[in-house]
């Protein structure tokens, strides 16, 4: 138990970062330049975690081969509570053949939207091929983000942020919502597959109250650090986490960025916290062959 404060820097090698991204889903580096990178901050841990999608952790683990890396295979969910869009993630995972199953349906719907987000562009006028998101995808899982690309790479907007405010942002001519999942079924999953479920950046929004009715439905903890999180957030959720017996975690959320707030390492996530991730594990396994 803590008294509630987040945690001092410490060094690098004590250091993990749980909450990474690359070219299989919305990131700019291959999942190899990802480990190169975390290898390059000195982490001890570094998890996998693209957007609904384990393609790069295969690739990942065979580039840490040989180092002084774990990478920790992960996943960032996209889930739903009501109307309120939840991202979760799921780490540990021992099953990514059975993750990738599950997600397959979740991917073609992902495929699907971006061909109806490309349609509903080119009936005003805007003309971009599906063939140019497919491009800015690499052959990750499709986003927004890359139709976004598309649209800046072709000049039909300014940067990133022009295009979700003026074509792809909630009420904007090209918007499509995704298939949804709910959070119960989500967490279910990444128990299916022998992972941790935590709560993606809850930020100012959450409290005790929403992590207690979240730990109901079977989530095991939350991100206490992440670069969106003041000061405040992280010693509110970290208490929270903290009395209910939940998990802790955290991550830089690194899309690739070399600078600013979300560089591989930044958050300086103790590796004590991996420890406690592993005796949950550890239990959970034990309780499963208790006849």
């Amino acid at each position: 138990m803590t008294d509630g404060r987040a945690p001092e820097p410490v060094p690098p090698e004590l250091c993990i970062d749980l909450h990474l991204h690359s070219t299989a889903s919305d990131g700019s580096r291959p999942p190899e330049e990802v480990v190169a990178t975390a290898l390059v901050a000195g982490l001890h841990t570094m998890a996998l975690t693209d957007h609904d999608t384990v393609a790069g952790i295969a690739a990942a683990r065979e580039a840490a081969l040989g180092t002084s890396l774990n990478v920790v295979a992960g996943v960032e969910l996209s889930a739903y509570q009501g109307d309120d869009e939840t991202h979760l993630l799921g780490l540990h995972l021992e099953d990514i053949a059975g993750m990738d199953s599950g997600l397959h349906l979740f991917r073609e719907a992902r495929y699907a939207r971006g061909e109806g987000m490309v349609a509903r562009l080119n009936a005003i006028g805007v003309k971009i091929s599906f063939a140019d998101v497919l491009e800015q995808s690499r052959g990750g899982a499709i986003g927004r983000p890359h139709v976004a690309k598309a649209l800046v790479e072709n000049g039909w907007a300014r940067d990133l942020r022009d295009a979700f405010d003026r074509y792809l942002g909630l009420g904007r001519p090209a918007f499509l919502e995704k298939r949804r999942l709910s959070i119960r079924d989500a967490i279910g999953m990444v128990h299916e597959c022998g992972g941790l479920a935590f709560l993606a950046h809850p930020g100012a929004h959450t409290n005790k109250a929403r992590l207690a009715a979240l730990q109901v439905q079977g989530l095991d903890g939350a991100e206490v650090l992440h670069p969106s999180h003041s000061a405040e957030d992280r010693r509110r959720l970290l208490e929270g986490v903290e009395s209910l017996g939940m998990l802790p975690s955290g991550g830089s959320d690194s899309h690739g960025a070399s600078e600013g707030p979300r560089v591989i390492g930044s958050m300086h996530v103790p590796l004590a916290w991996l420890a406690r991730h592993h005796e949950r594990l550890d239990a959970r396994r034990k309780s499963a062959t208790v006849v």
